[in-house]
């Protein structure tokens, strides 16, 4: 934990959100008990990957059955300190490809708010989840699928299409963040 703590800090913001978010992921790191396990019902750590073709143009969105929305990848940490391994963890699991990490380091940080929900027949309370995002790679060509149980679509959007078609929610500038970043990396 103290690495991924290490990580956290050493990590540069890109944008105000990602500042706050920042701080908001230390301080819970640091006051709350076991947010590295989903056994803290009000915060626990996340990872995500922003899965990109070779040519920094696209990215693999899934249609996210609890939130309802075009997302990427991502899932819970489940007591994994090295969050880049629950990134490829999740790549594999959600949607069946061999996607690479473009970096080792953060690509992002985000707090999302989750609100409360049905999941496998038991009710979760809102919560939040302390995410961070790292950028990996994979072929378009590659094959991929869904995962029925967490998503109902998966494909790869254009960076301009994600803007025009699903800059309307609450996701708008974490999207904006991560196109942002992806051209320049």
């Amino acid at each position: 934990m103290d690495n991924l703590k290490s990580q956290i800090i050493a990590y540069t913001p890109h944008i105000e959100r990602e500042t706050s978010d920042k701080a908001l992921i230390l301080h819970c790191i640091e006051n709350f008990p076991d947010v590295i396990t989903r056994n803290n019902p009000i915060c626990h750590l996340t990872a995500s990957c922003w899965i990109v073709n070779p040519e920094r143009t696209k990215s693999l969105m899934l249609y996210h059955n609890i939130e309802k929305i075009w997302m990427w990848p991502g899932g819970h940490a489940d007591g994994e300190s090295n969050l880049l391994q629950v990134a490829l963890r999740e790549a594999s699991e959600e949607t069946s490809l061999d996607a690479h990490p473009v970096s080792e380091e953060i690509f992002s940080l985000e707090v999302f708010p989750v609100p409360p929900h049905v999941h496998r027949g038991k009710f979760v309370s809102a919560h939040l989840h302390l995410n961070c995002s790292f950028i990996l790679e994979a072929s378009e060509q590659d094959s991929y699928q869904i995962k029925p149980d967490e998503n109902s679509g998966i494909r790869w959007m254009a960076f301009d299409d994600i803007i025009t078609e699903i800059d309307n929610n609450r996701m708008s500038s974490h999207f904006r963040g991560l196109i942002e970043r992806s051209r320049g990396f």
